[in-house]
């Protein structure tokens, strides 16, 4: 019995696997992954010890994520207007390039820091067209029915490499230094381009693009997602945290190196045991069919709380075991946020509702990376995760009033299961 039972949770959480498409997606994300995550990890830390300035890592973030912030909605057009396969192709090649580029910058010994900035910028070209592009892809490869599975078993290969990226990264950077990370990261992009060449075009569920070419169709987008509470009001929410309390390349380096006075390689094991927790609430959520808005909100709660408990630990070892929590409970808002996106979003809008939502999860970095690092120069690493935890509290009651008065408590926990048919979205202002 209890062999049955585990036999199928299992085919539910991983349902998703019997698409071939997917198979490949998923093995060739989950190597490049590994290597981004060596990128993210060595260069935070190579630009802390170049520095010794908690400013200059939220700068470094700021170039990271500010293409994202001003061409993210741009970015979503051009997903809705073109074969999202070929797209990411680019987008991976383009990215492979600028690792390799780091690691040739990093060997000259002591870079310019303007030269590192500068190759961070290039990296957020790639993460503004990649993301989107990605992630209507996912939707794309599966029955209807699978999507929601697909979208948290992807959240889980995200958070999943979190575990072996950070952990390589202190281990490589403590034995042959920071530039092997960075070359490294290059070759694992070769997996994912493969993965994506191998793919048959012919069982992807692909949406009709965008061809016509009209003024206003990036508005139309902003004006969709305004209409339909089920995204507007996790998109705000997104916002809130992203700028606040998702920036965690930023305080939890000074966390641990200027609070506990630990080194590199305590910060990757704080970072891996947070995408331990990650990674198994994403499977949780995997097996779920359907996703609710109060469940959004909940998650939001449960992050600030972990947070608030987090900026209060006494030691190193326990902040590492609070990690568990807290990279559970940004898992769980962070994957069913995607999840009633996707399932909600009209196929022809998809491409600029998921582009918007990663302006505002990811976008707001640049904002909130130099401010959280101000914060925690002045007042200490723990003020900055304290605002973190706050703010998505903030953002969780905003959601759950916003909701009740939307929907009252029928909003909040009405199902949605799949993507619902195409949506004709009629703007009498889309030619403006």
């Amino acid at each position: 019995m209890i062999r049955r039972r585990i036999g199928q949770a299992a085919r539910e959480t991983f349902i998703s696997f019997h698409v071939r498409n997917f198979r490949l997606f998923f093995v060739g994300q989950l190597i490049s992954q590994v290597g981004n995550w060596l990128t993210l990890v060595a260069l935070a830390l190579f630009v802390l010890h170049l520095t010794g300035n908690g400013f200059a890592v939220g700068v470094l973030t700021a170039f990271q994520f500010v293409p994202l912030l001003f061409l993210g909605p741009w970015a979503g057009l051009v997903v809705d207007r073109s074969d999202k396969r070929r797209l990411l192709v680019i987008v991976q090649s383009l990215a492979m390039l600028q690792s390799f580029a780091l690691a040739g910058l990093v060997l000259m010994g002591d870079p310019p820091l303007a030269a590192i900035y500068a190759l961070a910028f290039v990296g957020g070209l790639t993460i503004t067209f990649d993301g989107p592009a990605r992630r209507s892809l996912v939707v794309e490869m599966v029955p209807k029915d699978h999507v929601q599975n697909a979208a948290s078993l992807n959240t889980a290969l995200m958070t999943g490499s979190r575990i072996v990226g950070p952990a390589l990264a202190g281990a490589l950077i403590l034995t042959v230094g920071y530039s092997l990370c960075f070359a490294i990261d290059g070759l694992s992009y070769i997996a994912v381009i493969a993965s994506l060449l191998m793919m048959r075009a012919a069982e992807l569920n692909s949406t009709p693009r965008v061809t016509e070419r009209a003024k206003g169709q990036v508005r139309a987008g902003f004006r969709y997602v305004r209409r339909v509470p089920e995204i507007w009001i996790p998109l705000v929410m997104a916002g809130i945290i992203g700028t606040f309390a998702f920036n965690f390349q930023v305080v939890l380096p000074l966390f641990v190196t200027r609070t506990f006075h630990a080194g590199a390689a305590n910060f990757t094991l704080l970072f891996a045991v947070m995408s331990v927790g990650s990674f198994a609430a994403a499977l949780v959520v995997a097996r779920r069919r359907s996703v609710r808005l109060r469940e959004v909100i909940t998650g939001a709660f449960a992050f600030g709380v972990s947070m608030i408990v987090l900026a209060a630990a006494p030691s190193l070892g326990v902040a590492v075991v609070l990690g568990l929590a807290l990279g559970a409970s940004s898992a769980t808002f962070m994957t069913r946020s995607t999840a009633i996106t996707q399932i909600r979003a009209a196929p022809e809008m998809r491409g600029r509702v998921l582009a918007l939502q990663g302006v505002v999860f990811f976008g707001s970095t640049p904002i909130g990376g130099p401010i959280l690092g101000a914060v925690s120069d002045a007042f200490g690493p723990r003020a900055g995760i304290l605002l973190g935890g706050v703010s998505a509290i903030a953002a969780a009651g905003w959601g759950f009033l916003e909701a009740r008065k939307v929907g009252g408590a029928e909003e909040l926990g009405r199902e949605l299961h799949e993507p619902e048919g195409a949506v004709v979205f009629e703007d009498p202002l889309a030619a403006v």
